[in-house]
C-alpha cells in the first residue's frame, strides 16, 4: 500500500481538524488587527478570528491597549472552522476560568477583595470584579443605605457568600469582611461599645463595628435573669467584655456580668456598671490573662 501526496494532506488536515476543536487551547501569534478583532496565526490554512469582544473581560475600544502584534499567546478555540478555515479564538474565556479558581481559591480561605460598584437594583449592588459581575445584598452591606446610587463608583471590600462557576453566580458580603477584619483585631478581655440589635430568649446581640455579637442570657449578671426584656431595649447602647471568639464559626461572645462588683449588680444599677465599665475592665483582662496560663 502506496501513501501519496494527497493522502499525506488528508492527514495533516485532519491533524489540523483535531487540533482545533472547540474548547481547544492552541498557542498562536497576533499578526494584524481590524475592525472585527485581531487576526492569528495558530498554524491553520488561514488566520484565526479574535473577536474584539473576546479580548478580556474588561470592557475595551482599542485593541493595542491590550495585545501588540508579534504578541504570542494561548487562545481558547470558540468556534469550528468555516469554509475558509478560519476559526475564532478568545482570551476572555481563559481569563474567566483563571479569574473562577482565583476566587474558589479566595472563598475558600475565607479571604476579602476590593470591588467597584457599578449599579444598582432593588435588591443591593452589582459590583465588578476584574471584569467579572458580582451581587452585593442590601441586607449584606455594611451600613444601611437609603438610596444606593450614592455608592455607584465607590469601592467596597467584601467577603464571599457564593462563588460558583457552573451557575455564574458570584454573590459576596461586606459585613462578612468587616467581621472577618475585626475578628483579627479583637481580643479576649477586650471592651466593647455597641447597640442592642435584636433580642431573643437565649440572649441579646449587640452590633459594634459594622458586626455583631451574642451577650448570653447567662452572661448578662451573676444573678438569674428572668427576662431580658426587664433589662435590655432594642437600641439601647451598651457596653461589654469580649469573653471567647470562635475564628472558625465566626462567633463574639460578650459578657457583662465579668464587670459587676457584686452579683445582680447589672440588674439593679445597670448605669453604674456601665459608666464605671472601662475601669473594671482592667482588672477583667487579668483575670482573663491569668486563667489562660
Amino acid at each position: 500500500m502506496t501513501f501519496s501526496a494527497d493522502d499525506f494532506a488528508r492527514a495533516l488536515e485532519e491533524q489540523h481538524d483535531y487540533t482545533f476543536q472547540v474548547g481547544s487551547v492552541v498557542r498562536g501569534t497576533v499578526v494584524n488587527f481590524d475592525s472585527e478583532g485581531a487576526a492569528v496565526d495558530i498554524g491553520g490554512k488561514s488566520s484565526a478570528l479574535l473577536p474584539v469582544q473576546e479580548v478580556t473581560l474588561k470592557r475595551v475600544s482599542n485593541l493595542a491597549d491590550v495585545i501588540d502584534i508579534g504578541d504570542e499567546r494561548d487562545f481558547l478555540i470558540i468556534r469550528d472552522q468555516d469554509a475558509d478555515g478560519q476559526v475564532l479564538l478568545s482570551l476572555r474565556r481563559l481569563e474567566l476560568k483563571k479569574l473562577w479558581e482565583k476566587l474558589s481559591v479566595l472563598q475558600e480561605e475565607s479571604a476579602t477583595l476590593e470591588v467597584k460598584v457599578t449599579g444598582t437594583n432593588k435588591g443591593g449592588v452589582i459590583v465588578d470584579v476584574e471584569g467579572l459581575r458580582g451581587f452585593v445584598p442590601r441586607s449584606h452591606l455594611s451600613q444601611k443605605v437609603e438610596d444606593l446610587e450614592t455608592l455607584v463608583g465607590s469601592r467596597l471590600t467584601v467577603g464571599f457568600l457564593e462563588a460558583n462557576s457552573d451557575t455564574n453566580k458570584l454573590v459576596l458580603s461586606q459585613r462578612i469582611a468587616a467581621r472577618t477584619q475585626v475578628m483579627t483585631q479583637l481580643e479576649l478581655g477586650q471592651l466593647i461599645s455597641g447597640t442592642v440589635v435584636n433580642l431573643k430568649p437565649f440572649g441579646a446581640f449587640i452590633e459594634f463595628n459594622g458586626i455583631t455579637g451574642l451577650l448570653h442570657i447567662n452572661q448578662i449578671s451573676k444573678n438569674y435573669v428572668d427576662s431580658l426584656s426587664t433589662i435590655l431595649q432594642l437600641g439601647q447602647e451598651i457596653k461589654a467584655v469580649v469573653v471567647d471568639l470562635d475564628a472558625a464559626r465566626n462567633r463574639i461572645s460578650l459578657s457583662t456580668k465579668v464587670l459587676e462588683k457584686y452579683p445582680g449588680e447589672m440588674l439593679k444599677d445597670f448605669e453604674t456598671v456601665m459608666a464605671e465599665a472601662e475601669a473594671r475592665t482592667q482588672d477583667v483582662s487579668r483575670i482573663l490573662a491569668e486563667s489562660e496560663n
